[in-house]
């Protein structure tokens, strides 16, 4: 099979869907094979769904924010603040608490000969790069600014003038002076496309993307030929590689987030409450609009509601917080914090 990823060769994500490629490969013992090329190689980032859909490709490897022109209610799986959830909740949504059927579903009202696997929970990504601090929401008023997804309408509410580009055009566009501060993902992923050589502020916590994850995608008459033991073991790969690759990301992002500080200088400041409030306040505008405008896009949104009201007062009455537990050992006093 033949695939194309949504990211640049060099950033990490295109590793993360090599990584699924190999695993189904090893797994399958060599009897599929599947070839994945970088962003660009067969079309443009923007242009994998209808790509697979065609059979252009065989399959993919990007977000299903990308697809937000196609039908905004793709966006629900990654842009936004998810209810509280996190990335692995809205995953566990989308298993056991109906997302699953739903997206199918959505696919199908598109016309998109695909099957999606949504896999590989992300951390919440940083607001962004920037060329001074942000210290309350009027700052963002006016900034050409990056973004996809709901988050393109979030950010237009706060004032941005927004402009969604993929990941591998995004400094490029910074150094021309295209856009005065743009998001991407995480650590790694910025270091590697070379956010610290437009920009030395980066802003950390944002709710306009706290629980997305990635998307594997087959050409739907593709994939149900194949047969049974196949897909089965295609299904199990998605899930080894969704643990596989938060394990990695929690190794080279913290390493990489090291790195911007001491080799690149990059100073990281943390999102004033008033701009995660205001972010808060302008998705429930959006939301509200567009599930008046799209019944799918409301069923989607009341399913992930009920789910996550459940699964997050569940764990925050179950999990400790490990803030103390970090400030007993790492914190300024801490036991076994050195120098």
């Amino acid at each position: 099979m033949r695939w194309q990823s949504t990211w640049p060769a060099k950033d990490i994500f295109h590793e993360y869907a090599q990584d699924f490629a190999k695993k189904v490969n090893d797994m399958t013992g060599g009897d599929l094979k599947i070839e994945v090329l970088p962003a660009g190689a067969v079309v443009p980032a923007f242009g994998l769904l209808e790509a697979v859909s065609k059979g252009t490709l065989d399959g993919g490897h990007g977000v299903l924010v990308y697809h937000y022109g196609k039908q905004t209610a793709l966006a629900l799986w990654g842009s936004g603040p998810g209810y509280a959830m996190d990335a692995n909740m809205l995953l566990a949504w989308h298993k056991y608490g109906g997302g699953k059927e739903l997206l199918a579903k959505l696919y199908q009202s598109i016309g998109a000969n695909v099957v999606s696997f949504p896999y590989g929970p992300m951390p919440t990504q940083p607001l962004g790069w920037f060329k001074k601090p942000v210290t309350k929401p009027d700052d963002l008023k006016g900034l050409k600014y990056r973004t996809v997804g709901i988050s393109i309408d979030v950010f237009t509410g706060l004032g941005a003038a927004v402009n969604a580009l993929p990941g591998g055009e995004i400094v490029s566009a910074m150094d021309r002076g295209l856009l005065d501060a743009a998001e991407f993902n995480n650590a790694t992923s910025d270091r590697i496309l070379g956010f610290p050589d437009v920009s030395k502020v980066c802003m950390l916590q944002s709710y306009h993307q706290n629980a997305e994850q990635f998307e594997i995608m087959f050409n739907k008459t593709k994939f149900d030929a194949l047969p049974d033991k196949m897909r089965a073991i295609i299904e199990s790969a998605v899930e080894a590689s969704s643990a596989d690759m938060s394990w990695k990301a929690i190794d080279r992002y913290s390493k990489d987030y090291v790195e911007l500080q001491t080799k690149d200088k990059v100073r990281f400041y943390k999102t004033p409450d008033t701009v995660l409030k205001r972010q808060l306040e302008i998705y429930d505008e959006v939301v509200s609009k567009k599930s008046a405008e799209n019944p799918l896009f409301k069923e989607i949104l009341e399913s992930q509601i009920a789910f996550a009201q459940r699964a997050t007062q569940w764990e925050r009455d179950t999990v400790v917080d490990r803030k103390m537990a970090y400030d007993h050992y790492f914190g300024p006093q801490g036991k076994l914090k050195k120098g």
